[in-house]
């Protein structure tokens, strides 16, 4: 395995560079399609979401008190509150919930 590390580190080096180094090379200009830009424009949204709802509803030992949680912190999230203050009350929201259930 020591002996194959720098093959390893060559392929994650070039694997990375090729995915950021890509775009620049596909897309010269400015791209005009509207679905595209938009699409573009959501994509991370869509990753970190999907990335992070599973972490969160799996983050306690009950799916009822991580899915309260979750809901204040979306509730607050739409009231545009600060950050602080959602993570502060959701935290809240699933210690009640936890001593609840």
């Amino acid at each position: 395995m020591k002996g194959n590390y720098p093959i390893y580190l060559a392929v994650m080096a070039l694997t990375t560079y090729a995915v950021r180094a890509l775009p620049f090379t596909a897309f010269a200009g400015k791209i005009k399609s509207r679905f595209f830009r938009s699409f573009l424009y959501y994509v991370p949204y869509a990753v970190l979401t999907a990335m992070t709802l599973p972490a969160i509803l799996y983050s306690t030992g009950n799916i009822v008190s991580a899915a309260v949680g979750l809901a204040v912190a979306v509730v607050l999230s739409i009231m545009e509150k600060d950050l602080m203050t959602v993570a502060l009350f959701s935290c809240i929201g699933v210690y009640i919930a936890e001593w609840l259930i």
